[in-house]
């Protein structure tokens, strides 16, 4: 289905992928792996000629079904390209049309191909892609969804004409553990179904355990290793390769344990969604994403919220940023967050910051790395010089492990991974009291998320920063929570101390939750 030979790539003077060479047959799911910015992204864009602007083909074919695709016509790329292969994107926010509800998506993905658009297949294949509740998802706009629902509906698309071959760039990476076994499940079916030829470009190297037949590891742009999944991960001869499995056992220090005072009190925080019908969208219900949830944290504590994606977790981050409307009482450091407005509401949120899930979405895409970082220092210190400024953006750049040479750059110009840690600079240089934690490391791979935790750990020590840790990873969350809450359906189900929770569990769903992970 698809030859890559001898591909290379640049921008610029840079060499981004040196002679790539590899293939996928029909009915065969090969696995693309390797750090943040090695190259996978750009080798998988290749097979559907979608290379971002700035990067030249220099040398190599790249071959689909027969068609050399990087000399190909508009046409017939037009036709490849959701006809015979379909492809999930890495981000699905900045994927998807924001003033497009998700019914348009899916319909206009059928209909761009000929194939009809009737609201029982749209249904069928949010189905067939692990959504409930249809008819409220069919229509959200994608900004009223999650981040892992957001990514299903891509899932749903790339399916909607039954291609051939299927790229997934990260498809699990806004997915809850129980979730990410039933999107792998689904496509390892339609390649036992149709023959489906599969390129899968991840950093989980458990899901490349589990589902690929071979794999390709890649560093600074170059495959350094390939073979059978079995054998790779037997006797891996590549000083990366063993490096990226050595990584895949999260080994952290304990956390600290936590001796502050109440920093954060939340009482019966609910918020409710509108449900709207017809054509005039008029209100046909409500959808309680929080319902009633209530607990507290200290200074220097983290708390860890975990659940399925739709339970709720970005939700609360929401509500405590005072980014959405919400009923209840917050109180953080002595004050009602719910009462304060203007001066008052934006003095606080200097204490507290937030690490979104999608940093694509989150990061002005006009801006320098530099004026990104530094703009909040104009906001809420606005005595500091230019110069003052600059210094403090460098430093918080140097703190997330990213060279200096990258303030004067735009967040295009880095890989998923370097973008989360440019959010994370960008949050933590107001030196917050609450930092919000969205899912922080789901984009970056095995070798950088052990180091970015690390981080973490020391920030909270050095400065007595409180946590909320959302995140889907189990691991991560026994590495660094104090106190975990368990969410289903948006209500607190359990919570405990971290021993608790991992060890003697209550409720089914949270033993579920643990053992999606063991495994």
């Amino acid at each position: 289905m698809l030859a890559v030979d001898g591909l290379t790539l640049r921008a610029g003077q840079r060499v981004l992928v040196r002679d790539v060479s590899f293939n996928v047959q029909a009915g065969e799911i090969v696995a693309l792996v390797g750090e943040s910015g090695s190259g996978k992204t750009l080798t998988a864009l290749s097979a559907l000629n979608l290379l971002p602007a700035g990067v030249r083909h220099v040398a190599g074919a790249v071959v689909l079904d027969g068609v050399n695709m990087l000399q190909a016509a508009p046409a017939v790329l037009r036709k490849l390209r959701g006809g015979v292969a379909g492809m999930v994107f890495q981000e699905p926010m900045s994927s998807l049309n924001p003033l497009q509800r998700v019914h348009a998506h899916i319909a206009e993905a059928l209909t761009l191909h000929g194939n009809m658009a009737s609201r029982e297949t749209v249904f069928g294949l949010l189905a067939e892609a692990g959504l409930s509740d249809l008819h409220r998802i069919a229509a959200s706009y994608p900004h009223r969804l999650s981040g892992g629902q957001r990514q299903r509906v891509m899932i749903a698309m790339a399916l909607a004409n039954k291609p051939r071959f299927f790229i997934a760039d990260e498809p699990t990476t806004a997915l809850d553990v129980t979730l990410q076994s039933q999107i792998l499940d689904l496509i390892a079916r339609a390649r036992a179904a149709r023959g489906l030829g599969v390129l899968l470009v991840t950093h989980d190297l458990a899901l490349v355990r589990r589902y690929a037949d071979r794999v390709l590891v890649m560093d600074r742009g170059c495959v350094v290793e390939d073979g059978p999944v079995a054998d790779i991960f037997a006797q891996p001869r590549h000083a990366q390769t063993q490096r990226l499995l050595a990584a895949s056992e999260l080994r952290l220090a304990p956390p600290a344990r936590a001796a502050g005072a109440e920093l954060l009190r939340v009482e019966h925080l609910t918020v409710r969604f509108a449900i709207t019908r017809g054509l005039l969208r008029r209100q046909a219900g409500d959808v309680a994403a929080v319902d009633d949830v209530s607990f507290t944290l200290a200074a220097g504590e983290t708390l860890g919220l975990v659940g399925e994606s739709g339970s709720g977790k970005s939700t609360i981050a929401l509500c405590l940023a005072r980014l959405i409307k919400f009923h209840g009482r917050v109180m953080f450091d002595g004050a009602d967050l719910g009462r304060l407005r203007g001066k008052a509401l934006r003095a606080m949120r200097q204490h507290i910051q937030i690490v979104f899930q999608d940093p694509f979405g989150s990061l002005a895409p006009r801006m320098t790395v530099g004026g990104i970082i530094a703009e909040g220092l104009m906001v809420h210190e606005k005595g500091l010089s230019a110069t003052a400024r600059a210094a403090r953006a460098m430093a918080a750049l140097r703190e997330v492990g990213l060279p200096a040479d990258a303030a004067p750059r735009y967040p295009h110009e880095f890989s998923g991974g370097q973008r989360q840690r440019i959010a994370i600079a960008r949050a933590l240089i107001l030196k917050p009291k609450l930092l919000i934690l969205d899912e922080p490391t789901s984009a970056l791979d095995i070798t950088v998320q052990a180091e970015i935790l690390r981080l973490l750990q020391s920030l909270q020590q050095r400065h007595g920063l409180a946590y909320l840790f959302i995140s889907h990873d189990m691991r991560v969350i026994r590495a660094m929570a104090h106190r975990v809450m368990v969410l289903r359906d948006g209500r607190l189900i359990e919570q405990g101390t971290a021993d608790e929770i991992f060890n003697i569990p209550r409720e089914e769903y949270t033993k579920a939750l643990i053992a999606a992970t063991s495994s």
